[in-house]
C-alpha cells in the first residue's frame, strides 16, 4: 500500500564509509536506468543497490536490544505544532504513492507545494504541472540525483516533509529533514533495523520536530468508528485484537511498471519476518491506548516456510530474468503474538506471497464482545444475545468519528482514510495542535520488523518490545480519537 526511501548528514549513509557508497553507486550504475520513467525512479534503483550491500548484516539479524538507552532531549509527547495559517510541503519520491498523495496535499485549504524532489526530472515536472493546475506557483524542482532531497530539506520555506520512497531510505530521510528543522511524515515502515528506530526517537527530541508514521489505516471509517466504541466501553474490558496485511503482492513485486526495481522483493532474501506490521499494528494499538496507558512489552513470532515467491516466478517469469538469482527467505505467513503491559494480546499477520483475498484482519475483543472486519460484523452485549452477528452499520449514526461526519465522500485512495490522514495533520498543523501519533507511535509499530525476523530465526524466542517513550507511556493522553477542534 505504501513506499518509502533515505538521509544522512553527509553523503555517507550511516554505517557505510566512502568506499562502500562508491560500490552503491558502481551497483546503481550497472543495473541501468532502463525504467527511470516507471514506479519509483532512481529511488527504486538505489534501494536495490542498498538492499544488496546489506545483505550479509540483515540476513544474520539485527542485534539484540538492550534496555531504554537515556533521555537526549525531552520529551515528544504532549508537544504541539507551531501554530501557522499556510503549512508549506515539501514532497520526495514521486512513484506511485507520492504521485497520488500530491493530489490530496492540493485538495486541502491554506497547504502549499513548494519544493518536490524525485531523481526522474520528468516526475517532477508532472508533479510541478499539478501544482500549477491547482493555482499554485510552480514548486522548486530536485531531480539531480538520490541525494538532492538534502537540498529540498535545506530550504526555509518549508514547514514539513513528505516522504515516499522506498524503505532502504526511510531513517535517512527523516533524520535529514529533522536535523534541518523540518517536521516529518514518512509512509511505512518508519526504518528497517532496531538502531535506526532508536536514532530517529533521539533526534526527534533533540530538534523538537516530529517525526511521523503516516499510517493511514489508523484513519480508516470501520477502524475510527471502533476506536470511539472501544474508548466509550462498550467493548467492556479490553483483552485482544488483531491487525494484518494479508495482501497477494506476487504479480506487482515481479512487474517493473509497479516497483521500479526490485527493492521490495529484495527483503524477501534478507528477512524472515514481518516487513509490513504498521496497518495492522496501528488501528488495534490505538484501540488499546498503546503508548497511551498501555504498552507493548514483548513479541513472539513464528513463520511458514518460505515458497510462493519461487512458485510464481517459476510458472511467469523467463529464464534469465533477474529474478532467478534471488534465494527468498521471508516467510510467507508470519504470525507474531504481542504481549501489553496490562496483559492484552495483540495478533499480527502478514502475507504477501500466496493467493489469498485481502485482509487488514482488525477485529478487537473484550469482556462485553467483539467486532471482526472483512467483512465488518459485531457482537456486543447486551444487544445480542443469539450468537449471531450483528450489522456495525448499526452503530455508524452514533459512533462515526467527525472527521468521516464531516468528509462523508472524501476525494483519493484507499476509501478516503489517506485524505482523512492528511486533511487532520494539516489541520493539526495549522491550529498549532498535538499530532495525533508522534515518533513513539512511529517506532513502537515498526518494531516488530526487525523483533519478528529475531523471534523467528530463535524458533518462537520472545524477543522484548524497547518502551520508546522511557515511561511516558503510563501518562493517558489523547491520539487518534481526537475532539473536533473549536478553533
Amino acid at each position: 500500500m505504501n513506499e518509502a526511501a533515505p538521509q544522512g548528514d553527509d553523503n555517507v549513509s550511516p554505517g557505510q564509509t566512502p568506499a562502500a557508497d562508491s560500490t552503491r553507486r558502481s551497483v546503481l550504475k550497472a543495473a541501468g536506468v532502463a525504467g527511470a520513467g516507471l514506479g519509483l525512479g532512481t529511488f527504486g534503483a538505489a534501494a536495490t543497490a542498498r538492499a544488496a550491500e546489506a545483505g550479509t548484516a540483515a540476513a544474520a539479524g539485527p542485534a539484540a536490544e538492550p534496555a531504554a538507552p537515556p533521555r537526549r532531549g525531552k520529551t515528544m509527547a504532549n508537544v504541539p505544532f507551531e501554530r501557522r495559517s499556510t503549512v508549506r510541503v515539501g514532497i520526495v519520491g514521486l512513484g506511485n504513492r507520492g504521485d497520488s498523495m500530491i493530489d490530496l496535499y492540493l485538495a486541502i485549504p491554506n497547504v502549499k507545494v513548494v519544493a518536490v524532489c524525485d531523481p526522474v526530472k520528468a516526475k517532477c515536472e508532472k508533479a510541478a504541472a499539478k501544482v500549477v493546475k491547482a493555482g499554485q506557483p510552480a514548486p522548486a524542482i530536485y531531480s539531480k540525483d538520490e541525494d538532492d532531497y538534502r537540498n529540498l530539506c535545506k530550504r526555509g520555506d518549508i514547514d514539513f516533509v513528505y516522504v515516499a520512497t522506498p524503505w532502504d531510505f526511510h531513517y535517512d530521510m527523516c533524520k535529514t529533514a529533522m536535523l534541518n528543522g523540518k517536521h516529518v511524515g514518512v509512509e511505512c515502515p518508519l526504518a528497517m533495523r532496531m538502531e535506526e528506530l532508536w536514532d530517529l526517537v533521539d533526534t526527534s527530541e533533540r530538534t523538537r520536530r516530529h517525526c511521523m508514521q503516516l499510517e493511514n489505516c489508523a484513519y480508516g471509517k470501520n477502524e475510527m468508528r471502533v476506536l470511539r466504541m472501544a474508548h466509550a466501553g462498550l467493548f467492556g474490558d479490553l483483552l485482544h485484537g488483531a491487525g494484518a496485511y494479508n495482501h497477494d503482492l506476487r504479480g506487482l513485486m515481479f512487474d517493473p511498471d509497479y516497483y521500479e526495481g526490485p527493492w521490495r522483493r529484495l527483503w524477501h532474501t534478507r528477512l524472515r519476518g514481518d516487513l509490513y506490521p504498521n496497518h495492522g499494528f496501528g488501528p488495534v494499538g490505538n484501540y488499546m491506548d498503546v503508548n497511551r496507558g498501555d504498552r507493548a512489552v514483548s513479541v513472539v513470532s513464528v513463520g511458514s516456510p518460505a515458497r510462493g515467491l519461487a512458485e510464481y516466478r517459476a510458472k511467469h517469469m523467463p529464464p534469465g530474468d533477474p529474478s532467478w538469482k534471488e534465494s527468498y527467505i521471508e516467510s510467507d505467513r508470519t504470525i507474531s503474538l504481542i504481549q501489553t503491559a496490562k496483559g492484552r494480546v495483540i495478533r499480527l499477520e502478514h502475507d504477501v506471497s500466496t493467493p489469498h483475498p485481502y485482509s487488514r484482519i482488525n477485529s478487537l475483543g473484550g469482556t462485553l464482545g467483539v467486532f471482526e472486519d472483512y467483512p465488518a460484523r459485531i457482537y456486543l452485549e447486551p444487544t445480542n444475545t443469539n450468537d449471531q452477528w450483528d450489522d456495525f452499520g448499526k452503530y455508524a449514526a452514533e459512533w462515526d468519528h467527525w472527521l468521516w461526519k464531516e468528509h462523508s465522500n472524501p476525494p483519493g485512495g484507499h476509501g478516503g482514510m489517506d485524505y482523512i490522514m492528511i486533511f487532520r495533520l494539516m489541520q493539526c498543523m495549522q491550529l498549532g495542535l498535538v499530532p495525533d501519533f508522534d515518533v513513539y507511535d512511529a517506532a513502537t509499530w515498526t518494531a516488530p520488523v526487525p523483533l519478528s525476523h529475531l523471534s523467528i530465526r530463535a524458533h518462537g524466542a520472545p524477543q522484548q518490545i524497547p518502551d520508546f517513550t522511557r515511561g511516558e507511556w503510563k501518562k493517558a493522553r489523547p491520539g487518534v480519537d481526537s475532539k473536533k477542534p473549536t478553533a
